[in-house]
């Protein structure tokens, strides 16, 4: 460290991070949800498609990354395994063969069932109203940074 930068004010310091508790956040919540959906034989990026096409399908790719804020070298994989698995289809969209439409097979479709109690297993032993407050505060920190990712892809030279 600097000797002229007191330990309190060093930029570096980890504690002085917004990233670093967004990211111990993450891995701790990967991995309360290992055991709860390991039964259901999901991952926790598994889930989180299936919530999205539980609620409205079909899903383009492209679609499924914006609103899970993941590029397709990450989602393309994980659509392949979750394929494989019984749970999805994916087929060419018949109104344009650039897009890649993602619908649940009936597998998909009734693991919804299985799954309604993750929710409130996971929230057991919580305030309601303070992890909704939670939730609204890092959606809204989500949206700064998506505005932010999308500004580096509008105007930089990606």
């Amino acid at each position: 460290m600097s000797g002229s930068v007191a330990a309190e004010e060093d930029p570096l310091r980890l504690d002085r991070q917004v990233c670093f508790p967004l990211y111990a956040a993450t891995n701790l919540i990967n991995r309360l949800y290992t055991p709860v959906l390991r039964p259901l034989r999901l991952t926790y990026p598994q889930y989180l498609v299936m919530l999205v096409l539980w609620e409205e399908e079909p899903q383009t790719v492209g679609d499924l990354g914006a609103r899970l804020h993941l590029d397709s070298g990450t989602l393309t994989p994980l659509l392949k395994r979750m394929e494989a698995a019984g749970l999805i289809a994916r087929r060419r969209d018949p109104r344009d063969e650039r897009r890649v439409l993602v619908t649940l097979t009936t597998d998909g479709r009734d693991l919804r069932a299985k799954a309604l109690h993750v929710p409130a297993t996971m929230g057991q032993g919580y305030d309601p109203a303070g992890v909704e407050e939670l939730r609204e505060g890092v959606s809204a920190l989500v949206a700064i940074l998506a505005r932010h990712d999308g500004a580096d892809k509008i105007g930089g030279d990606n």
